[in-house]
């Protein structure tokens, strides 16, 4: 077979473009598929077995309806594009979302496609309740309310409210959000699926939850009613009022629905019961009601049968996960608490080592400056032994000019008294050789002009031996007074050494007191010379 034969062979396929909620994918489709082939495919690229509740929408001449499963795709009167789109949206809703919602991904779609309805406000919703709803999408977003991360301004680009609700009130975006911010602290510990199911569990009890209305008229003259359909029967209403219908038919009491053109005839289960008819300006309007009506009354039914063994599995996995989802939950709870715990202790054990930290420093610092105000006081007493030890330098040269100087008076006085004994030899020897005839006055006045010399050189002798033994005590006083200073410097020293054994500044301090041990030994050789010099 050639080539050509086998790309002859191959089905020709048109492009499909799926679009859920929160996605878009494209699929190649062969020309013969049905719609439910179509549909099947995009169930299993997205996981999803509760498949009965949705449907492929689509929009053809401004009026949207469904694909249908047995026809072909390309026999119904799809749009004529490249590639052909379709809306993968719920098409039943069910009476309670808890108990009939199984899969994950099915509550997440019903989420988002529930939610979007509110805020374009196919759905009413009283402004408390969108806060509250708001707050918790926000939770199915973002997890727990954290403050140091969800900081004034972060739903600044989300739609949480319809624009109903915003125009109602004078509030700005910031007070908007500062409402739905003390509502989300509130669901701290909340799962984002529990939150997702929660704002669907508060969804379904609102007046136009799950409802497809379409406007009717009772005969071909009034055109002022609307019929809803939805999960629980068929509703009329007044124009002008979608909550509070005026008439109610629920699928355990309908015997029968049919339509003829234009006109659908519903029959109650009591044959006694008034049939009612109307009619409808479309005769697609009349098929599409059929068949919303068709498929909802089947799920009605299904869901007060037993349970297909499909669904008993789906709903034994929906309880393990659960339970599964709880007891990670709770694990999850306890590592948390355990971790909060370990983060006090932690941070009580850095606030414990900052104080220590601190305290050493302030140690650090208290023994630097003692050390500096102990290096200045050694400084001090090294110029004070120095200017000392210059002192006792300059008395030593001072006592040796005054020992000259007392030799030097002891040599005068003793050259005087050898000639004043020489003088007088002299005058004895002349006296007794040449007995005087002078006037008897005469001796006596030389005689007294000796002792006058004689008696002022004494004079001066005890003044320079006093003033010497005055110098003398006065730096002995020095001297003591120094000698205690010393002492009593050298014993705070030594009690500093003691104590800074542990800093590093033993040696230092042994350094010092040397220091200090040499310069008292100094001034007292220097106080021991001087005074052995002035006693001799």
């Amino acid at each position: 077979m050639s080539i050509r034969g086998l790309k002859k062979k191959q089905p020709k396929t048109f492009k499909v473009k799926v679009i859920t909620m929160d996605a878009e994918m494209e699929f190649s489709c062969e020309m013969k598929w049905k719609g439910k082939d179509l549909f099947d495919l995009v169930c299993r690229a997205l996981g999803l077995r509760e498949t009965w509740f949705f449907g492929l929408q689509y929009t053809i001449k401004g009026m949207y309806t469904w694909l249908k499963m047995d026809k072909k795709v390309l026999d119904q009167e799809i749009p004529k594009e490249d590639p052909v789109s379709f809306r993968f949206l719920a098409k039943f809703y069910p009476e309670k979302v808890e108990e009939e919602l199984l899969q994950e991904i099915t509550q997440h779609l019903f989420f988002l496609q529930v939610k979007k309805q509110i805020l374009d406000e196919e759905i009413y919703c009283s402004p408390e309740a969108t806060v509250l709803l708001a707050s918790y999408a926000v939770q199915a977003k973002y997890g727990d309310y954290d403050p140091n991360f969800h900081v004034p301004g972060f739903l600044a680009q989300e739609e949480l409210l319809p624009k109903r609700v915003l125009r109602q009130y004078q509030m700005t975006a910031d007070m908007w959000e500062e409402k739905i911010s003390a509502w989300y602290a509130e669901h701290r510990g909340i799962a984002r699926d529990e939150a997702k199911m929660n704002y669907l569990k508060i969804a379904q009890d609102l007046e136009m939850y799950g409802v497809n209305y379409f406007p009717i008229a009772q005969n071909k003259s009034d055109t002022d009613l609307l019929l809803g359909v939805d999960a629980k029967g068929i509703h009329v209403y007044s124009i002008n009022n979608r909550f509070s219908p005026n008439k109610s038919f629920e699928w355990s009491g309908i015997r029968n629905i049919s339509y003829s053109e234009k006109e659908l005839t519903i029959k109650p289960l009591d044959k006694k019961a008034e049939v009612f008819k109307f009619f409808s300006s479309q005769l697609k309007v009349n098929k599409l009601v059929l068949q919303l009506c068709i498929g909802n009354h089947d799920l009605f039914m299904r869901r007060r049968n037993v349970d297909s063994i499909e669904i008993q599995q789906m709903k034994a996995q929906a309880r393990a996960e659960k339970a599964r989802q709880k007891e990670t939950a709770e694990l999850l709870a306890e590592k948390a608490q355990i971790a909060e715990e370990e983060a006090k202790l932690l941070a009580q054990n850095a606030a414990e080592a900052e104080q220590e930290r601190q305290r050493l420093e302030i140690t650090a610092l208290k023994t630097k400056e003692e050390k500096r105000l102990m290096e200045q006081k050694m400084r001090e007493t090294e110029l004070i032994a120095v200017k000392l030890v210059k002192e006792s330098d300059r008395r030593a040269k001072e006592a040796e000019h005054l020992k000259q100087d007392l030799h030097e008076a002891r040599e005068a006085e003793r050259k005087a008294k050898q000639k004043l004994l020489d003088v007088t030899k002299l005058n004895y020897l002349h006296v007794a050789r040449y007995p005087p005839h002078s006037p008897a006055d005469t001796r006596d006045v030389s005689f007294d002009k000796g002792s006058v010399k004689m008696d002022l050189k004494d004079v001066d002798l005890k003044r320079l031996s006093f003033e010497i033994e005055r110098e003398r005590l006065d730096y002995l006083e020095k001297s003591k007074k120094f000698e205690d200073r010393l002492k009593e410097l050298k014993s705070e020293i030594h009690a500093l050494k003691l104590e800074e054994k542990q800093t590093g500044l033993y040696s230092h301090w042994n350094e010092v007191l040397g220091s200090l041990d040499r310069s008292i030994g100094n001034v007292y050789n220097h106080t021991y010379r001087f005074y052995n010099k002035n006693n001799r």
